[in-house]
């Protein structure tokens, strides 16, 4: 276990264990571009993303960052800043173009390479299998409310785990299988663009099954002393008042953001508060017999994703909406204080709740940050630098609450900052910089930011600098 002796955890001594890992994020459609290239086919979110109207600016991931023929430079980069290990995601529609049947090995060969590049300048590579790609051709079939989609996912994973397992030793599921769920198939907002709430809830269930039936692949395959994990976009859910109603709404958007994952994947079973709010939707009729004790196998660690709390209130959403048989209950008001290029709020403490959260509720479970970070609207001076003072300020403040909750108690065993480079920002397309690296679109060329070069000062020293 990962501990921090509160007597050090100030402000001016943030100082954290020699073994912490220090990581950057990306995600396949994000990064890589090669969207037709060596076999690979489309993913729903090469369909959405080439709808006219569902993507900022018409964007697409067709280039994005250029990863794909870019790889080993962008490695170096990672080996520059000193990171001990990297987050990536393997694209299911170029290892599996129709989501069913044999592997392309052009497309494994890509990962073959990136995990030897990263094993050479002794980075860990951290791979996730599910980050949003869903083949088109299984979309076709039905998609994520489709159980069939779960033992699909399950033989993808085969494939995956056959070519790598004996280089990768850390193994992540799903990322943010509630983005996938509800943002796809309720609100519409991600790909694939639908506005199904009951749709949304067995898509929900499948992600969960597809996770167990997975893990159950990576214990047979992968090699015996791999770490499996799965990664959710905990909400730190505040209500507004304490008033009945307002505890009432954070509630039910609890029940929807977090114990649909959280229960099932750790307790075997779904929260019967979840069920009874949405039983004018479903009878969960989906969850068959023996699904539960596959979705709750042990992971090794838990993936934590936050950016920003959730503060409801009693009220109600416009439809479309991302919470099935929530929104005539709960409205989403804004905290306060200082605003990313996202509008979102500022508010490390939310992280600092949910990781000590975790720790009371999830005792055995180590933690790792898979994802924290912010958008802000960067640029290049003449000198072809790029002063983000902003980013800096409030990866500090993350960074801060990530110790205080390890002085609390909470057994966080890395941190990866959200993200590497500039990417495809999903419905935002271009117009969001999250990325510690500036990515110029038109050169494909990479600078890092100023909040590059203090993060390798973190990475280099094990703490915050105290400026």
């Amino acid at each position: 276990m990962t501990t921090i002796d509160p007597r050090t955890a100030t402000a001016s001594a943030v100082t954290f264990p020699p073994a912490f890992r220090w990581g950057a994020a990306t995600a396949a459609y994000q990064i890589e571009g090669a969207a037709d290239e060596d076999g690979r086919t489309p993913s729903v979110w090469d369909t959405f993303s080439r709808t006219p109207g569902k993507v900022r600016n018409g964007d697409t991931g067709d280039i994005a960052a250029d990863h794909y023929h870019r790889m080993r430079e962008d490695v170096a980069l990672m080996a520059d800043l000193g990171l001990t290990d990297y987050r990536f995601s393997v694209s299911w529609p170029r290892v599996q173009p129709t989501g069913r049947g044999p592997a392309s090995q052009k497309g494994l060969d890509f990962y073959r390479a990136l995990v030897d590049e990263l094993l050479a300048r002794n980075i860990r590579p951290v791979l996730t299998l599910y980050h949003w790609d869903l083949p088109q051709e299984l979309e076709d079939a039905g998609g994520w409310p489709q159980r069939d989609t779960a033992q699909r996912f399950a033989d993808y994973t085969a494939l995956v785990a056959e070519a790598l397992g004996d280089r990768v030793r850390t193994w992540t599921t799903l990322n943010e299988p509630w983005c996938a769920a509800f943002l796809g198939y309720a609100e519409g907002v991600h790909a694939p663009g639908r506005t199904e709430p009951e749709a949304a809830l067995r898509a929900a269930h499948h992600l969960n099954l597809a996770h167990g039936l997975a893990l159950g692949v990576l214990r047979e395959q992968a090699h015996p002393s791999a770490e499996v994990s799965l990664t959710l976009n905990l909400a730190a859910v505040r209500p507004l008042s304490d008033s009945p109603a307002d505890t009432d709404a954070a509630r039910r958007i609890d029940a929807l953001a977090n114990r649909i994952f959280l229960d099932p994947a750790f307790h075997g079973r779904y929260p019967e508060d979840l069920r009874a709010d949405t039983a004018q939707l479903t009878d969960w009729s989906f969850v068959r017999d023996g699904d539960l004790p596959v979705i709750s196998r042990p992971v090794d660690s838990l993936g934590i994703n936050y950016y920003t709390p959730t503060v409801v209130a009693a009220g109600s959403h416009p439809l479309p909406s991302p919470w099935p048989a929530a929104q005539d209950h709960a409205r989403f008001v804004p905290a306060p204080g200082p605003r990313t290029a996202m509008d979102w709020p500022v508010d490390a403490e939310g992280l600092y709740e949910l990781l000590t959260r975790l720790q009371d509720e999830l005792p055995a479970t180590p933690l790792l940050v898979t994802e924290n970070g912010a958008a802000y609207d960067d640029y290049t001076d003449p000198s072809r630098a790029v002063h983000d003072p902003e980013r800096v300020t409030y990866l500090r403040a993350h960074l801060e609450a990530v110790h205080r909750a390890m002085a609390a108690g909470a057994d966080v065993r890395g941190y990866f900052v959200w993200s590497l480079l500039d990417n495809f920002e999903w419905a935002y397309g271009y117009s969001k910089r999250f990325g510690i690296v500036h990515v110029d679109y038109a050169s494909q060329r990479r600078t890092p930011k100023d909040s590059a070069r203090w993060y390798a000062d973190v990475v280099a020293h094990g703490r915050l600098p105290q400026d």
